[in-house]
């Protein structure tokens, strides 16, 4: 059922309209398009979870408070590399906290500001935060293989899968080889409803600059940890929201990053 809903909204390749045009223009802001309330904005979120609660699942509790990263700002951001040459090697606990928290982690509330969420720490169209973040590991001090969601609001994560997902995740990558050479991989997922019931196409645009945020964010964090970092855009997607069980339509994956101990110098700011 799934694949015949992608067939029947999918732009065929051969069509003369480029789907980048229809999406750019369909995506501009109108000044006379009409908006919701600040008050219908809340009604509508108040219907969507903050985040997945994966209910049932084992959980595991994040430690808290995030230390302190090990090196300055000004430092991570000349020092971020794309690194392509890196090897799989144990994180802590700790460690992973600290890539979560900074690529999507909550850092204040709401109360007093007319705003439905409590804030993080990337910005989002309307402080909406339409993303998830999951993640598959075998390396986590502690941790059992298999596959993870971040919960942000309750600073946890959920064990959806347990075992080693390396096979399934190879043949859905280009570059088939991160699968075995990274500690971890992030898939940033999104909920499309969340940001384009207020926004609509714009809505998808901004999901899309939310995404840049937070994988920027695990660069970052990643670096300053001594880890390499690999933003992942050659992954196909279907494979991959399957991995994760999601429907790809309403919910899909739109970006990946891939960690892992670097094995060279490689200087490369390339996607």
């Amino acid at each position: 059922m799934t694949q015949k809903l992608w067939d029947k909204i999918r732009i065929s390749a051969g069509s003369p309209d480029l789907t980048w045009e229809l999406f750019h223009e369909n995506s501009k802001t109108d000044r006379y398009q009409g908006s919701l309330s600040d008050e219908q904005v809340v009604a509508v979120m108040s219907q969507m979870w903050e985040s997945l609660p994966y209910t049932g699942y084992p959980r595991i509790d994040l430690p808290a408070p995030i230390a302190p990263l090990p090196m300055s700002l000004d430092k991570a951001m000349t020092g971020r590399v794309s690194t392509r040459d890196m090897q799989p090697s144990p994180l802590t606990a700790a460690e992973m906290a600290s890539l979560l928290f900074y690529a999507y982690g909550v850092t204040r509330d709401n109360e007093g500001t007319g705003f439905a969420r409590p804030f993080r720490v990337v910005p989002s169209g309307g402080a909406l935060y339409p993303l998830e973040i999951y993640f598959h590991s075998s390396h986590v001090q502690g941790w059992d293989p298999g596959l993870y969601h971040y919960n942000p609001s309750k600073n946890n994560v959920r064990r959806l899968h347990s075992g080693d997902l390396y096979k399934p995740l190879s043949e859905a990558l280009v570059q088939s080889e991160l699968a075995v050479s990274a500690s971890v991989h992030f898939f940033i997922t999104a909920f499309f409803e969340r940001s384009t019931f207020k926004y609509h196409d714009r809505g998808y645009r901004f999901i899309l600059l939310e995404a840049g945020h937070v994988a920027q964010n695990i660069n970052l964090v990643a670096t300053a940890l001594g880890l390499g970092c690999l933003n992942v855009g050659g992954y196909f997607d279907r494979q991959i929201d399957d991995i994760l069980g999601l429907d790809g339509v309403t919910h899909s994956t739109i970006y990946m990053a891939a960690v892992g101990k670097p094995n060279t110098a490689e200087q490369n700011g390339e996607l």
